[in-house]
């Protein structure tokens, strides 16, 4: 699992439709959008980091920073093939939550100031409970066929993190996008991991 990442003040970053990255995770990433190419030469060039926006469901598409939400995770390029075609596929590992403080640019592509948030639980005998709780259904999910990959399994069921848990149980469990980005704003890891709960258990059964 990543060690700590120094992050820089701006990031650019890539508002998509039904898509975010949580951190920790693991996040494929095709681009072809020549405003996007451009972003992808940028983060490359600089610190090989940027940031994936939630789209706001009410809107079609993205003109300017309103049309996505303001908390997202900063993303580490871990990968980058590019195309003959003049496209590339990435991948990005989620290193920090983030909120837009304001922005450097927003077209072709927005440029963020960002602030690192924090989670601000103190550990107790109900963050053991809850983990618990999640591990129980990562439990059932497996042997429905629906298997994190081995390194990352292994991982988990040796976890002494619990907001790494809960991340890595969300990126994978947790479909619905406004839900995702519910538990990607929460900051209080207890009640995270009860929303974490209530979608696993209304989205899988």
């Amino acid at each position: 699992m990543p060690e700590p990442v120094a992050l820089p003040e701006t990031v650019p970053v890539m508002p998509l439709s039904g898509i975010l990255l949580f951190p920790n995770a693991l996040l494929p990433l095709h681009i072809f959008e020549p405003r996007f190419r451009e972003m992808l030469a940028h983060a490359l060039d600089d610190q090989r980091m940027l940031c994936i926006a939630l789209v706001r469901s009410q809107r079609e598409s993205w003109q300017s920073s309103d049309d996505f939400f303001p908390v997202s995770t900063v993303g580490l390029i871990r990968a980058c093939v590019g195309r003959s075609d003049g496209t590339s596929d990435l991948i990005l590992q989620g290193i920090c939550r983030v909120k837009f403080s304001d922005f450097k640019q927003e077209q072709p592509f927005p440029i963020a100031r960002i602030q690192p948030l924090k989670t601000h639980t103190t550990l107790s005998v109900e963050t053991d409970a809850l983990a618990a709780k999640v591990l129980e259904f990562y439990s059932r999910l497996k042997k429905e066929g629906r298997e994190l990959p081995e390194k990352v399994d292994r991982y988990l069921n040796e976890m002494s993190d619990p907001e790494m848990l809960a991340d890595l149980v969300a990126a994978t469990f947790v479909n619905e996008p406004a839900r995702r980005q519910k538990l990607l704003e929460e900051l209080d890891l207890n009640q995270r991991l009860r929303l974490l709960i209530q979608y696993l258990r209304e989205e899988n059964g």
